[in-house]
């Protein structure tokens, strides 16, 4: 049961790397709970999955290449939920003339999941960025070319 809630996690990165947006939606309930804010700012909200996959597809669909690590997984089981905390470092990289060609940040991701008749999915994320290198501003070009 513990490798098929990190498989999940794993997934999630595997496929935004990847490009794979429809599978990317079989990670996710149908609703999660998304909490960028030490990174962003704001308030977490609560989002549909769909709409999860079409904003990182806009924001990582520009870019050259990404590639999200996942480590360390804890896992705590209680019955049809589980939380999940791993570290992660994530690298962006865009064909950028100006700068740092590339970006990257690490912290650890907060995962809840819910047990599922399809299997586990995500029901929620929290991502805590705790160091970047790099150049951050990579990301307003890439994300107009994907629009």
């Amino acid at each position: 049961m513990i490798n098929e809630i990190v498989d999940v996690t794993t997934r999630m990165t595997w496929f935004a790397d990847r490009r794979d947006w429809d599978a990317l939606l079989t990670v996710f309930a149908d609703e999660v709970d998304l909490d960028y804010t030490s990174l962003t700012g704001g308030e977490p909200a609560r989002l549909k999955a769909a709409d999860i996959v079409a904003g990182w597809r806009a924001g990582l669909g520009g870019l050259d290449a990404t590639q999200h690590l996942v480590s360390n997984h804890l896992v705590d089981v209680d019955g049809d939920r589980a939380v999940v905390t791993a570290q992660f470092q994530a690298v962006h990289v865009p064909a950028n003339p100006h700068g740092d060609p590339t970006w990257t940040l690490g912290g650890h991701y907060r995962f809840g999941l819910v047990r599922t008749d399809a299997g586990w999915r995500i029901d929620a994320v929290t991502m805590t960025t705790t160091w970047a290198t790099g150049n951050q501003h990579i990301m307003t070009p890439a994300a107009q070319r994907a629009g």
